[in-house]
Order: C-alpha cells, then structure tokens, then sequence
C-alpha cells in the first residue's frame, strides 16, 4: 500500500505543485499516471514552470518517510490519495481538493452527510449555547459535526456531537503529529475515537497563518452546508462562508444583535441570502432533499423555543429572569430592572446559574441560556 502512495506523495512534497495546479495537470493529462509519465517537455506545455518541474526531481525523501513512518504508527491512521475508493466525493467536486487526506480516526467517517460549522474564536455565551445545543441535536439526527477544532465556536460544535454521541470530523492546518490549539489535547483525542481528525498538510506542518484559509475550503467542501454561529466582518469564518457559496453548498446563519460587533459579519450573510436559522429544523429542512436515502430521520418538529417562555409572575425569579431574558445585563442593570437589593439578585443569579438557565459572560454580565425548568 505504501508504495501505491509514494508516488502521490512526492507531488505533495513537491514545492509549487499545489491542488490548483494538480487539478490543471489532471485535465490536461487526463489521468494520475499520465502526469507521471510526462516528460520536462510536456509539463512546460502544460504550463509548469522551470522552477516547478525541477523541484518535482528535488523532493526530500526524508518528508515522504516522514510520513510513512507516522501512517505506520497506528491503525487508527491513514492517507487517501485522490484516487482512493474511501476519498469523500463531494470534496473530488470542489475546484482545488487536496491531493492526498491524512486521517486518524475512521476515514470511512469522511463519507458520512455532514454538516460544517465555523465561528468565533472568542464566542459570546449565546454564540457558545447555540453552537453547543444545534450541533447536539443535529448529530442526533445522523448528520456529522464538521469544523476545525479551533477555540471557541469550533470546540462548542464538536463537543455538543460528542455528547449525543454522534460523529464529528476535526479539520486541521497542520499536520497530524500535532494539536493545535495545543490545550485540545483532549478534545482532539475524542474526536478521533468517535470520528477523524482530517488534513492535507503532510507531518511535521507546523500551523502558519496563511494555512487556516486552505483548511477552510475543505471543512466547507467535505459539507452539505455550513452553519455560521457569530462571524465579525472581518473574520476567518466569512472565509469558510464563502468557500461553502462558492461549491455551491448551503449556508446557514444564526442572526445576532444589530448593535453587536461580533455578529456584523453574521447578519450580513443573512442580507446576502444565506438562510437564517432559529432551531435545528430549519437547517434540516434544508438538508433533507440533499441527504442519501439510508439516512432514516423524522422531519424535526419545531422546538419550543426557550424565548417564548417569559416568565409573567411578580416573583423575584420571574422579575430577574424577564430582566435578563436574551440581553446580557450586570448585576447593577438587574437591581434596577427589578427593584430588588444586591444580595437578592446576587443569590438569584447564582442559583439560576447553577441550573443553567443564565450564563456569566467574560465581562460578568448575566444572559438567559435556557428556558425556566
């Protein structure tokens, strides 16, 4: 097997041979061996520059044992070329796919109806619920949680598959001898136990900026759609957004706050057309016509949403938790909202935390994250 593989690692290690020049070569040529067959003469017509064809007689051969050596380190490990009966076919369709996937974990797992979702870094706690609770009951449904495993919103998508149980796919800017953020050591080890940690970058790839935005076209490209949980105008999410309008794959975005900077980016998805989601039924109605037919779910009921359960009583309760309601608020705000004293909200709040019906923010601000039990 591994000498099958070699040949399609010498294009990886290859320097300037990229996914977007191998898909020009490939219909060029019309077929892997073909390009290797190829004579100087017959690349240079085929557009590959002097400089490039000389680095495909200058690989180091220590990068490609480099490899090896990792693919042999377990069984839980595998590389799948572009040609491998077990390479997801939805990824073959994308302009530039990787020309070879490293896996730990199942890489049957890859061929499974997945479901991308990408966000902030430093998500608000509504951003943390949602992304927690919508992937849980996605997963539930049979569909794989596909994201990056970054801090924040990535880590909330994967965790909330994990819990029901259900598959999760972890893309990565490195290679797959490391973790990165390095603190998901753990997270990336349950991830590959309950499905796989995914990249094109060959062992040994530390994570460099400018690899994040090439990561982002195949957590997109591997998905049915891709779900926008908080995005900034300016952020790596728009990215993977695009990349997702770009394969022609659906987009899906939870709205947020017009005065909340965190979530600009988000609602300017939405004016661009992208579907707005308030509950998992939203995202699988979508989906459904899109999905194989082994896939058995019950069309998802609309959820009862814990925002029509505002509380009407004259309890301290009931005057805290309308105070809070959806909009994060500080303790002094929730006095004044509600007439009460300090150590009457103050030992509300912590009870309803407890509960988890409210959340702390960073800023120590309360906000209601589930409805009243």
């Amino acid at each position: 097997m591994s000498d099958l593989i070699v040949p399609w690692l010498r294009l990886v290690h290859t320097s300037g041979l990229g996914p977007a020049l191998f898909q020009k070569l490939l219909k060029g040529f019309g077929s892997f061996d073909e390009i290797q067959r190829a004579s100087d003469s017959k690349l240079a017509s085929a557009g590959v520059s002097a400089k490039v064809i000389d680095a495909m007689h200058q690989v180091n051969e220590q990068r490609i044992e480099q490899d090896l050596q990792w693919l042999q380190g377990g069984v839980d490990r595998a590389i799948l070329p572009l040609n491998a009966p077990n390479y997801p076919q939805i990824l073959r369709e994308i302009p530039d796919p990787p020309i070879v996937l490293y896996v730990r974990g199942d890489p049957d797992v890859l061929l499974t109806p997945q479901l991308a979702v990408v966000g902030s870094r430093k998500p608000s706690v509504t951003a943390q619920h949602h992304a927690t609770s919508l992937c849980n009951e996605i997963a539930g449904f049979g569909i794989t949680i596909t994201s990056g495993m970054a801090l924040g919103v990535d880590a909330c998508a994967h965790r909330g598959a994990l819990d029901a149980n259900g598959l999760t796919i972890a893309v990565t800017a490195t290679g797959l001898d490391r973790v990165y953020p390095a603190r998901h050591q753990s997270l990336a080890q349950e991830i590959a136990e309950s499905g796989a940690i995914v990249s094109e970058f060959p062992i040994g790839t530390n994570p460099l900026a400018g690899y994040f935005p090439r990561r982002n076209r195949i957590i997109s490209g591997l998905s049915y759609g891709t779900l926008v949980v908080e995005a900034a105008l300016k952020s790596g999410t728009l990215t993977t957004a695009a990349h997702a309008t770009d394969q022609s794959r659906e987009v899906f975005v939870i709205p947020g706050a017009v005065n909340n900077p965190q979530t600009r980016g988000s609602n300017a998805l939405i004016k661009s057309g992208a579907t707005l989601v308030e509950s998992s039924a939203d995202i699988m109605q979508q989906l459904a016509p899109l999905l194989p037919a082994t896939l058995a779910f019950e069309q998802p009921a609309q959820p009862q949403a814990y925002d029509d359960d505002i509380p009407t009583g004259d309890t301290p309760t009931a005057r805290v938790l309308r105070a809070i309601n959806h909009e994060a608020l500080s303790v002094d705000s929730i006095i004044e909202q509600t007439g009460l004293d300090v150590i009457s909200v103050t030992n509300l709040t912590l009870d309803l935390e407890l509960q988890g019906i409210i959340a702390a923010d960073a800023a120590g601000r309360f906000i209601k994250v589930a409805a009243k039990k």
